[in-house]
């Protein structure tokens, strides 16, 4: 059991929020090309033929059993929701829009914090998350008249991460995060390949398997790279930090993601949007100055005799 150490799951968090973006730009490029669902095929597939490898030479633990199991078999799924709804978000929105609107989730994570892991949370932070959450929905707006429902995967994007995260903060200090990633991206593809098989003639377009090309098979496994990459900066974050400490450091998500939208797809959000971003981010640094204030003031507290 390792105790938490607040310092370092926010530093791997913030690694997490530079890699993720990356991931999604990649995704974003092959969208138009390659069907979601072997996207999604490839993405998994590469995890766990990066992460088996690796369990076995180190002898780290993978095998699980009763509750455990159950909880990353629910991750698992919630994964391949999750992953899905973005990818297919990535289709119709700018990638910043996207990733902006996803940021609801913060907020529903000090939700689940105080209410289901009884973290505590303060009412400043709450506020400050509730302002984020209407900046949010000031990205939505604009992107909602454009496209239409697209616009509401990332909602659906951050009610489905936000369960997530609550499930891997459950198992996270019972695991080791290389096998529980190494264990997920098996039981992925596992779920995934039989379903992309036996639906080869429905006439499901996001099911279809294709060949790729060259270029295609080396940005596929990119996604898998990234993709392993971050989520594996994301469990090792929550194993040594609550997640209500975590959830703002995510708002610096979104910069990285308008800077790589802007340099790959030359895309910027519009004025109501990045209004909308500029007060999600003041919402997020305002809990992250929070929190530092909150420390020092822990750490100055004298231990009572």
């Amino acid at each position: 059991m390792s105790q938490d150490r607040p310092l370092l799951g926010i530093l791997l968090m913030l690694g997490f929020c530079f890699v993720a973006p990356m991931g999604d730009a990649v995704a974003k490029l092959l969208g138009k090309s390659v069907p979601l669902g072997e996207l999604l095929l490839v993405r998994f597939a590469v995890q766990a033929l990066i992460l088996i490898p690796i369990v076995w030479l180190t002898r780290r633990a993978w095998r699980m059993r009763g509750r455990v199991l159950w909880l990353t078999m629910t991750r698992t799924v919630l994964h391949i929701v999750g992953i899905g709804a973005m990818f297919t978000a990535l289709q119709y929105l700018p990638l910043a829009d996207a990733v902006a609107i996803a940021f609801v989730m913060p907020f529903i994570m000090l939700l689940l914090g105080r209410y289901v892991l009884n973290e505590e949370v303060g009412s400043r932070r709450l506020a400050a998350c509730i302002v984020g959450f209407i900046g949010t929905l000031m990205v939505v707006q604009p992107s909602f008249v454009q496209v239409g429902w697209p616009a509401l995967l990332p909602l659906v994007v951050a009610v489905n991460f936000s369960v997530f995260m609550l499930v891997t903060r459950q198992i996270a200090k019972e695991t080791d995060p290389i096998g529980l990633q190494a264990v997920s991206g098996v039981m992925a593809v596992t779920i995934m390949l039989p379903l992309l098989l036996l639906t080869q003639n429905a006439g499901i377009p996001a099911l279809d398997l294709i060949v790729p090309t060259q270029v295609e098979w080396t940005l596929l496994v990119a996604i898998g790279l990234l993709g392993t990459l971050a989520h594996l900066l994301m469990t090792w974050s929550l194993r040594y930090a609550p997640s209500a400490t975590l959830a703002p450091m995510q708002y610096l998500e979104i910069p990285v993601a308008t800077v790589i939208g802007y340099l790959v797809f030359a895309d910027l959000p519009n004025g109501l949007a990045s209004a909308g971003i500029c007060v999600t981010i003041a919402a997020g640094l305002y809990i992250v100055l929070r929190e530092r204030a909150i420390a020092r003031t822990t750490a100055r507290t004298p231990a009572p005799a």
